[in-house]
């Protein structure tokens, strides 16, 4: 099965996105691209605010965007009651939910923690995204109908296929390598879309993970030294940001409810292997991370 993007002229004029990792690469031509399509609401949660400023500004002086519908809010993934004042203030103000990617990632070439003691690829590739969409799901349950189901994505990434998830090494405790950790994380993230699609298809909501390939980003804070190399190597294999964002847009926009729990590389559907596509594995890890939230702050999942 392939999903190829057309020409179709997408209406979203009702329909309210979100989308994290917005403000550069992938992100960035995502925006501009769900802009296009006229959204009813377009809500971008950021940590940088003049990186969102220019983001708007980018998106004014494009051919296609509307910066009209686009929204900046504010958000920090390093920062869990970041997450959640972001969350509580979307479901207060806004209260309907239609799209959600989750698309923001860092890929770090260091061991490092945020200030909630959590290993930082952990934490912003995962468990922030997983609580962000916890305390947005009955938002959405309250926004899908059969005929227009809600839509969860993760941007996924062939790391995954080194990706390993062992409960007691979430946080790097028995392996700090930079790589493993960033590949943990992506696994993380299909086995949580997988079960999100478990719990909820019920409820007209899917989730898929999408892989954009490799794209020429400023994703990933090398040492000042491999700066110039990483960039030769990106600027020669990697694919533009745009096409990385349509290769995020199109399988999420002609989804229906079928296409649940799907992992897409490139438009094409790929079978998950090994624990990607262990449910019960899934099951316990998703307990496993409301374990850490709540471990964290009880209240924060409230």
């Amino acid at each position: 099965m392939e999903l190829q993007p057309t020409n179709d002229s997408y209406d979203l004029s009702n329909k309210v996105v979100i989308i994290t990792g917005a403000t550069g690469g992938i992100g960035r031509s995502l925006t501009r691209m769900v802009s296009s399509y006229n959204p009813k609401r377009l809500v971008l949660p950021i940590r940088n605010r003049e990186k969102g400023e220019q983001l708007l500004e980018y998106v004014r002086k494009s051919e296609d965007g509307k910066v009209e519908c686009i929204e900046l809010w504010d958000i920090d993934l390093a920062d869990l009651h970041s997450v959640k004042r972001f969350a509580d203030k979307f479901v207060n103000e806004v209260g309907e939910l239609h799209y959600l990617w989750n698309h923001a990632g860092v890929f770090d070439f260091a061991f490092e923690k945020t200030k909630d003691n959590f290993e930082q690829q952990f934490q912003v590739n995962h468990l922030s995204h997983f609580l962000l969409t916890t305390l947005l799901i009955p938002t959405m349950k309250k926004s899908a109908t059969p005929e227009s189901p809600c839509k969860i994505n993760f941007t996924g990434s062939d790391t995954m296929k080194l990706g390993k998830i062992e409960f007691d090494n979430l946080n790097g405790e028995k392996n700090s390598w930079f790589v493993q950790l960033h590949a943990d994380s992506k696994l993380m993230n299909v086995v949580y879309s997988t079960e999100l699609n478990r719990l909820y298809k019920g409820s007209n909501i899917i989730s898929l993970t999408c892989h954009p390939g490799l794209v020429d980003t400023n994703m990933g804070n090398v040492y000042p030294f491999l700066e110039p190399l990483k960039h030769l190597f990106m600027s020669t294999f990697g694919l533009p940001p745009d096409t990385g964002a349509k290769y995020i847009l199109y399988p999420v926009l002609k989804a229906n409810i079928d296409d649940g729990g799907k992992y897409f590389d490139q438009y094409k559907l790929v079978e998950l292997t090994g624990q990607a596509a262990d449910e019960e594995l899934a099951t316990k890890f998703s307990e496993k991370c409301e374990e850490l939230l709540k471990n964290f702050d009880a209240s924060i999942l409230g």
